[in-house]
């Protein structure tokens, strides 16, 4: 490839006008000199076999699918890695060396670089509330990194039932459980994970119902906006240890440039940018 053609990556979803991703991917691009670019592609479901094919065509060194592609893009690539093909999702596709293409998904790896930090997952007992695409792939990890007992928390019990089912098999013992109002904590959890979008911006002042935090519990959010969620503020208060869901977003992101050009970049730097970004002030 010529030296003036940047090395092309992005994000396939709909809607992506706001997805915050590229702010740094492409701070971490210039900040280790890499003529590389990071686009926000708004594609359709209809379109996204095209834009797929394209991405293949323009010689992409990769791409990320958000909503609602994470499990129609599947059936576009060549192979998933193992994580992936548990979840049944991804959120990173990566062009191999021999030409194939296969699907990652680094959202529950990158909730776990967060995580270790503070405390080893393996034989932990976590808390989880919700059961969508970022409970899934972080429930997976947890499982696959050795958390003895995961309790599932949803508003719907129905809806959390598929995920119960998928990491019975994973790990000794899933609790699923309906969401009340209040919800209270098992004592004995060390690890509380909200996974649900409740608290994300506009909506900053709610919270999860939840009482019966304790000071030993590792309390995380996933939510990037505001990275001080209300369920943080409230899990603080009782003296938890708390977690935002800048890491994971920062995390994840450079898993992704690490499958895509093979070197780690620097995540204060990203942190940074998309804290710039989320910062209350103009």
């Amino acid at each position: 490839m010529p030296d003036f053609l940047p090395a092309l990556t992005g994000c396939f979803a709909q809607p992506v006008a706001e997805n915050p991703t590229v702010v740094m991917m492409e701070a971490a691009f210039r900040h280790h000199n890499l003529h590389c670019r990071y686009i926000n592609m708004e594609v359709s479901p209809e379109n996204l076999a095209d834009a797929v094919r394209g991405a293949k065509a323009q010689g992409y060194l990769g791409f990320n699918c958000s909503l609602p592609h994470k499990i129609a893009v599947i059936s576009h690539l060549d192979g998933l890695a193992p994580s992936a093909a548990i979840i049944g999702a991804v959120n990173c596709a990566v062009r191999q060396p021999d030409g194939r293409w296969l699907g990652e998904n680094t959202d529950g790896k990158g909730f776990l670089e967060s995580l270790r930090p503070l405390i080893n997952p393996a034989g932990q007992h976590v808390v989880l509330f919700g059961a969508g695409g970022a409970a899934r792939a972080i429930a997976v990890e947890l499982a696959l990194a050795g958390t003895t007992r995961i309790t599932l928390i949803n508003r719907n019990p129905d809806r959390a039932a598929p995920l119960a089912a998928l990491l019975a098999p994973l790990l000794p013992e899933v609790v699923s459980l309906p969401l009340t109002h209040p919800t209270t904590l098992p004592p004995d959890a060390s690890i509380v994970i909200n996974a649900t979008s409740v608290g994300l911006f506009p909506d900053v002042s709610t919270s999860l119902p939840v009482t019966g935090f304790l000071p030993h519990m590792i309390v995380a959010d996933v939510i990037p906006n505001p990275p001080q969620t209300a369920f943080l503020n409230l899990a603080a208060a009782a003296g938890c240890q708390t977690l935002d869901g800048l890491g994971m977003l920062v995390n994840q992101g450079a898993l992704n440039i690490g499958y895509w050009l093979g070197i780690s970049p620097d995540r204060s730097v990203m942190r940074d940018a998309l804290a710039a970004v989320f910062s209350p002030n103009p």
